[in-house]
């Protein structure tokens, strides 16, 4: 891995210097400081940590993937990625990415030679794939909303799917097929460990919906889980579900708010775990990657 930089400053940030809903059910460490890691980006973007606990995300805009590693370094794994948004592992240890600059579904094994999983749905083109999660036994659920983009070639005014759907494919990647197709524009999108549950946000409507998870793939039993709305989402073993927006906010299982992390930039776009233990909390936001110290972990 070629690295970007040395070891870069760490910054501290206190959370007490900006304005936090605080209760006793706090998930942060005590005495937690948000760190900011890096700044050297354009727009961050799809944390995810490996099973070792190095975090993978995008800077999307700059078409790479990079790497904070457990020892604090910053290093690419892949540029260019295919304007690559949101990241995922898959259970064999292969990384898949939202490849956004042709709408396409990447697959990407560590010997970093991508190979396309989904290019196309119906025969036409997807609006842009944007977050996804991989279930237990690797199946996968993506979101597809329109986002114009810059790069593309294609007119980005006259979108080819008739709307914006969640889509599943199968685990012998054969099957391909939407299995929410009721929101405005959904966008994150994460899995309860037991792979029983799915939630989506439907960023758009401001709102965060909880899905039974069929064997098929289908989703059954649509509920309301939260007024809010998310750019990207994670959850950590006891099911407590995070998302992203203006800050980092936390509800738990049956949906009650817990507590917001406040971030210092305009927008935080996408949360996961990482570190050695996964009780570290890894939050994209616009040019910046952040961490702080948890008190639960993440689901490996």
């Amino acid at each position: 891995m070629k690295s970007l930089l040395p070891r870069l400053c760490v910054a501290p940030l206190l959370l007490g210097a900006f304005p936090t809903l605080l209760l006793a059910a706090d998930l942060t460490a005590p005495d937690a400081q948000l760190e900011k890691l890096t700044g050297a980006c354009q727009f961050t973007e799809g944390p995810v940590a490996d099973g070792a606990g190095n975090v993978y995300f995008t800077d999307q805009p700059n078409d790479r993937i990079l790497i904070w590693t457990t020892n604090d370094r910053l290093e690419t794994f892949l540029q260019p990625c295919g304007r690559s948004n949101g990241l995922f592992f898959d259970r064999d240890g292969n990384l898949l990415a939202c490849a956004d600059e042709r709408n396409e579904l990447w697959l990407i094994p560590l010997s970093r030679k991508p190979r396309v999983v989904v290019k196309a749905f119906d025969g036409k083109l997807l609006n842009g794939p944007n977050d996804l999660w991989v279930r237990p036994d690797n199946g996968i659920y993506f979101t597809d909303p329109l986002y114009p983009r810059a790069w593309w070639k294609h007119r980005d005014d006259q979108p080819q799917q008739p709307g914006q759907y969640v889509y599943f494919l199968s685990p012998d990647r054969r099957t391909l097929k939407p299995v929410a197709t009721d929101l405005r524009q959904p966008n994150g999108i994460i899995g309860a460990p037991d792979g029983r549950t799915l939630y989506v946000a439907d960023i758009r409507a401001g709102r965060t919906y909880a899905y039974a998870i069929q064997e098929d793939g289908g989703l059954t039993d649509k509920r309301l889980f939260c007024e809010l709305g998310s750019d990207g989402m994670t959850i950590d073993e006891a099911g407590n579900v995070y998302l992203t927006g203006r800050g980092v906010t936390v509800f738990d299982p049956s949906g009650q708010q817990l507590q917001n992390i406040p971030v210092p930039e305009r927008w935080t776009a996408n949360v996961c775990f990482g570190g050695p233990e996964r009780n570290q909390l890894f939050i994209t936001a616009s040019p910046a990657l952040y961490r702080i110290s948890m008190r639960v972990k993440g689901v490996r």
